[in-house]
This record gives structure tokens, sequence and C-alpha cells, in this order.
């Protein structure tokens, strides 16, 4: 066993994209393991035998084997003893755990390999920004990545996942037409400049901040505070069938009432 795979040559020059496409084949090989190849891999698991850990490979391929002997090990290493709780635990949830871990331990490695090459700012945020675009191997295995493809399908979905719904836009326009006077409503540019200006000064009723001026936001009805979506945890999907939406200090402040 070599530790999971050697990687990127370390005497090289390296850029984020080819630890990625290291990160993308050992992917692959552990999503096999846990999909296509899962009657093998569950038999391989023998919790009578000792730590066992899961790898994946450069070359797309995983092993269930023994963890490295060296230490320290070439590589960060994978979670041990998977197969100890295979009989204890109903199959789709230990798979989901299995599926958990390896996603950790491929983010160790990714970022292993970024600071041993020296990785700097710019080149960290690349590589995860790349790995962020992919769905975890949790997400496979659970079935989430289907269930938010058949939601991206649906009507009012994934064209508007990042803009406010028609209601809260609305809510929007409302808000915005009532801090100008009518006498200045059509008074050029100028006011439209300042109305710009007021939007980027808005800061989220929960974080405090103005981030994430393409975020989906959303406006409490009640005290007519402004809030990111993922702030309240609410998607503009739920948006849509909400009549009168009160923020989370207003639906406290009328419970204590």
């Amino acid at each position: 066993m070599d530790g999971g795979g050697s990687g990127p040559a370390p005497n090289a020059a390296h850029t984020a994209e080819e630890v990625f496409r290291d990160y993308k084949a050992r992917r692959a090989g552990m999503i096999k393991a846990l999909t296509t190849d899962v009657e093998r891999f569950f038999k391989l698991c023998d919790p009578e035998k000792e730590n066992l850990c899961l790898y994946g490979y450069p070359d797309e391929t995983w092993e269930v084997t023994l963890p490295a002997e060296e230490v320290p090990p070439e590589i960060p290493e994978p979670a041990l003893g998977i197969n100890f709780a295979r009989d204890g635990m109903n199959e789709k949830d230990w798979l989901a755990l299995v599926a958990v871990h390896s996603d950790s331990w491929l983010l160790s490695v990714a970022f292993y390999f970024g600071a041993r090459f020296g990785f700097d700012r710019e080149a960290r945020r690349r590589l995860f920004s790349l790995i962020n675009n992919m769905p975890t191997i949790f997400e496979v295995v659970t079935g989430a990545v289907k269930k938010q493809q058949a939601k991206e399908k649906t009507p009012n979905s994934s064209s508007k996942s990042n803009k406010p719904s028609s209601k809260v836009q609305s809510r929007a326009e409302s808000r915005s037409k009532a801090k100008v006077p009518k006498d200045e409503e059509e008074s050029g540019d100028d006011d439209g400049d300042e109305e710009a200006e007021e939007h980027d000064n808005t800061l989220c009723g929960t974080c405090g901040t103005n981030d994430g001026k393409d975020q989906f936001w959303i406006c409490c009805d009640n005290c007519e505070k402004w809030y990111h979506g993922k702030c309240v945890k609410i998607t503009p999907a739920r948006a849509e069938h909400i009549k009168q939406y009160k923020c989370p200090d207003c639906t406290n402040k009328r419970v204590r009432a």
C-alpha cells in the first residue's frame, strides 16, 4: 500500500487545476466503491478484520485496506475502522457515514498538496472553488444530487436561485418608492444613483453585513429590515409561498407577548 497514491510529483511546479485533477480522480474511485461496486465494498469491510480504510487513487480506482505503516504517512490518512460499524447500522446510513469521512479525507489530501506546493491565497481559493463546484460524495451516495437536479428542472427554480422572487421584488420596489418623494421620482439619473447607493448600504439584520449583493435577500413585512436568505434559512422557492414574512426577531417578540 503506498499511502493512498503518490499524487502530483513533489519536485515540479503545480497549479490548483493539477491538484484538482488528483482530487477528482480519487473522488471518482471512492464513488465507485460506494455506488456501482457497493456489494464488493460491503463484503470487503468485514467487521472481524482490523481497522480498515477506504482509499481513492489517482487512477480512479479504490481499495479497502489497512492504513499506511510509515509514520508520518506520505499523505493524510482516511478514517480508520470503517468496517466496525457495518453490521451495527442501517446499510444506507453506514454508506452515508463512510461518504462523509471520504469527503473530509479528499479535502485534507487536496489542501495537503496545496500546502506542500506552497499555494498562495489565490491558488487555495481557486482550488476550493473548483472542488466546491462539484457535488460531494455524500450528496451522490444519498441521492441529494438527483433531488437537486429534479428541483432545478421545475419552473421558477434554478433560473431564479440568486434573484428575489416576484413577491420579494415587489417588496423591494415598494420599499424604494416609499423612501423617494413623489416629486423626485422622475428627477433623473441622480435619484437612481442615490437609490442604488442606499441599497448598497443596506445591512443584513442577522449578520450585519451587506455582502453578497447578488444573493437572495428578503424583507420583513413587520420591521422592514432586510436579511440574507441564507441567514434566516429562507430560499427563493420558499419565499414564493410566504404571504407575509416575519423575521426571527419579530416572531420571537410576538411569542413573548
